[in-house]
């Protein structure tokens, strides 16, 4: 998964287009640096699937 495509997936999150993402196993490392890169990183939540997915989501208040 490339940093362009995983920007733009963050940025539909925040902005309300899409609700949430599967994250699949494999793309989670790459997923999660560029993640933890942006100032409103604590606004954005994984749920760990069974199977190694993660499903994000945004929220509009961060998280502590």
């Amino acid at each position: 998964m490339q940093q362009e495509m995983i920007e733009k997936i963050l940025e539909q999150l925040k902005s309300g287009e899409i609700q949430e993402y599967l994250v699949k196993k494999e793309d989670f490392m790459a997923f999660r640096e560029v993640l933890i890169n942006r100032e409103d990183f604590k606004h954005f939540q994984g749920t760990a699937q069974r199977g190694g997915d993660t499903v994000y989501r945004y929220f509009e208040e961060a998280r502590r």
